[in-house]
């Protein structure tokens, strides 16, 4: 689990660092990856923590105030964390893709939705709700790609880590 914790510490960082960051983040892949590896009764805390930024990064960054969406994006985060408890017991690498595309999927759908319910950037009409959708492609780009990266590297360190230490065994063995 420690690897875990350090993933979702590395996500909440990344969020306040690099806020420019267009949705290139590891957010997705370190909620999967901690509940892959986390007991059951820690896996409210990285939902908690990442919440935690996004007060943060609303206040102090962009000036904006908390609205429902944010609740919104906050279950998202705990269904997540629940997503990645399924890869518990089998993580083969098709499952792995399937829960991020997934994963992914669904923040951009509930996302954008949820800016089109709150916000008064688009017409509530179903015109206005492809216009907002249209207008988070280049968004979801950038997130489909960290997603797909973040997620990759996060289930393949443990591997790699472990054949790394068992070659160097074997070499001074």
């Amino acid at each position: 689990m420690p690897l875990a914790v350090v993933f979702v510490l590395i996500a909440a960082l990344w969020r306040v660092v690099f806020t420019d960051a267009h949705g290139f983040t590891p957010v997705l892949a370190s909620l999967l990856f901690f509940g892959s590896r986390a007991e059951r009764k820690w896996l409210w805390a990285p939902a908690l923590l990442l919440a935690t930024t996004d007060v943060y990064l609303n206040y102090a960054h962009y000036g904006y105030k908390l609205t429902p969406d944010f609740l919104v994006t906050w279950a998202w985060y705990a269904a997540i964390v629940w997503l990645g408890s399924v890869l518990k017991e089998k993580q083969g690498w098709l499952r792995i893709a399937g829960v991020t595309l997934a994963g992914s999927i669904s923040f951009f759908v509930l996302s954008n939705f949820m800016v089109w319910v709150v916000w008064n950037m688009y017409p509530r009409t179903l015109e206005g709700l492809l216009n907002c959708y249209a207008a988070g492609i280049p968004f979801y780009r950038n997130q489909f790609a960290g997603d797909l990266i973040f997620t990759a590297f996060a289930f393949a360190l443990p591997s790699l880590l472990t054949s790394s230490e068992a070659q160097e065994h074997r070499v001074s063995g």
